[in-house]
């Protein structure tokens, strides 16, 4: 094989990558089986109940931050008219946009319906964090460089009315 034909392949893989990632981040439950075939070439992936989410394969973890706090301590259900901003995917969530930035929000900051505030690095594309309606930061609960499953909750809102 030739230097430019492992270049196409690298980029082929990369390209199928994303598209994957796109693909499955708009599911609310991960699929069982997933199976793309591009010409005479057909790959499948299968997962068993429980086990990689959002698409991703389960591989050897890396030494993950810790969480800001326990799961336990996280209600699925906050209370009243709090709000939970959850992960988008499998990855490492990160608070800013890149290594010694201020964090996109902090506990107490206003947001906008659309803003961005945070990252969830997987597979080395990074997925903005958004939030789909206005209101107040009352909580990070993941901390930054941390390991996120599917639907984590990552910040907590105090949703406020649009001006």
């Amino acid at each position: 094989m030739t230097q430019a034909e492992t270049r196409d392949d690298q980029h082929l893989l990369e390209t199928v990558e994303h598209s994957v990632l796109r693909l499955l981040s708009g599911f609310r439950d991960p699929p069982a089986r997933l199976e793309i075939t591009a010409g005479a070439v057909t790959v499948t992936a299968e997962w068993a109940a429980g086990e990689g989410v959002g698409g991703t394969v389960p591989a050897a973890p890396a030494a993950p931050a810790a969480p800001a706090r326990a799961a336990t301590d996280v209600p699925d259900t906050p209370a009243d008219d709090r709000l939970l901003v959850r992960a988008p995917t499998v990855g490492v969530f990160y608070r800013a946009p890149q290594p010694g930035s201020p964090p996109f929000v902090q506990v107490g900051d206003q947001v906008a319906a659309g803003q961005q505030i945070g990252i969830v690095e997987a597979m080395k594309l990074m997925i903005p964090v958004t939030v789909d309606v206005p209101g107040a930061v009352l909580d990070v609960l993941v901390a930054d460089g941390a390991a996120v499953e599917y639907d984590t909750p990552l910040v907590v809102l105090s949703a406020t009315e649009a001006d």
